[in-house]
């Protein structure tokens, strides 16, 4: 009898911890561990491997698994054999290349998106409804399915067309044209009709309207799809690879791929480093170009007073 009391009080000891612990995993107001365990070892499985990758770049040997100590050598060296970024005809090339076609991919794809969101955003006619659904075809086509098309096309149908630097843009334009289209009638949702009834109401003019109220008011999904824009070319590879036409239009992406089926160097390591630096640099101005842009859309007041701020 004494034996069973004194066990009473350990069995309601140990329930009341499973009670406690039942109740803080059903607690839905309690803190989420398990989403931060989560959260935390998603981004070791995806910067680790990145973080080994820079880190083997500064590697003082060749090789890309054991450490041999620091140097800058890959980078900046002037020896023929050690293949370095900046001084590698072969790498400074494709780094030179792979900018260029992100530069005149955010150029030309950013403005004919902006007025194609714009045209998609007004056009309530027949065909309105498969227009905007073609328009996000190309985020859900296989990219292989069109670096194979487009290869077709100027292969077959539009043979003045070279490859290389031309042919690569093209491709780059037309699935870069979805992104800018997406973003930005995001944007005009957002911001709705009234600022151009209000613009219209002060007097101004359709293109007067379009130009000094509404394009400044797109500027922050201007900027972001601009980032995302440049992101997505300097880092494509597989429309990159079907229209190229040599060694002189070789990108980066291009570079790497065909370096590491051969025998890697930490120079390899170095451009991909190179490459993700500007990548986050383009995104980061991106960013703080979007908070300055952004800045004072919670202090507005009605459409028609800030309509008249900018000068209408």
């Amino acid at each position: 009898m004494s034996q069973a009391v004194a066990r009473a009080p350990a069995r309601e000891s140990e329930f009341g911890r499973v009670q406690r612990l039942r109740g803080r995993l059903g607690n839905q107001w309690g803190k989420p561990r398990f989403l931060v365990l989560i959260t935390w070892g998603y981004i070791a499985w995806a910067i680790v491997p990145v973080l080994v990758a820079i880190q083997f770049s500064f590697n003082d040997g060749r090789s890309l698994s054991v450490w041999h100590g620091f140097t800058l050598k890959w980078y900046t060296s002037t020896d023929p054999s050690i293949d370095s970024v900046f001084h590698s005809a072969t790498l400074h090339g494709a780094l030179v290349q792979s900018l260029k076609l992100a530069t005149l991919d955010v150029l030309i794809a950013v403005p004919i998106g902006v007025f194609l969101a714009l045209g998609l955003a007004r056009w309530r006619g027949r065909g309105s409804g498969a227009s905007n659904f073609l328009m996000l075809f190309p985020l859900v086509t296989p990219e292989i399915v069109a670096g194979v098309s487009l290869l077709i096309l100027f292969s077959q149908l539009l043979k003045f067309v070279p490859f290389g630097t031309v042919a690569q843009l093209l491709g780059h334009i037309t699935f870069s044209i979805s992104y800018v289209v997406v973003i930005v009638r995001g944007r005009l949702f957002q911001i709705g009709p009234a600022y151009e009834e209000a613009a219209a109401d002060l007097g101004a003019a359709p293109a007067s309207a379009l130009y000094r109220v509404l394009l400044p008011l797109l500027m922050p999904a201007i900027v972001a799809s601009a980032a995302i824009v440049f992101a997505i070319s300097i880092d494509d590879f597989v429309i990159s690879q079907w229209l190229s036409s040599g060694a002189n239009s070789t990108t980066v992406p291009v570079q790497i791929y065909a370096a590491t089926r051969a025998t890697p160097l930490p120079s390899t390591d170095g451009i991909a480093t190179v490459i993700m630096v500007i990548t986050l640099l383009s995104v980061v101005a991106g960013v703080l170009v979007y908070r300055f842009f952004t800045r004072g859309e919670s202090r507005r007041g009605s459409a028609v007073d800030d309509v008249a701020g900018f000068g209408i």
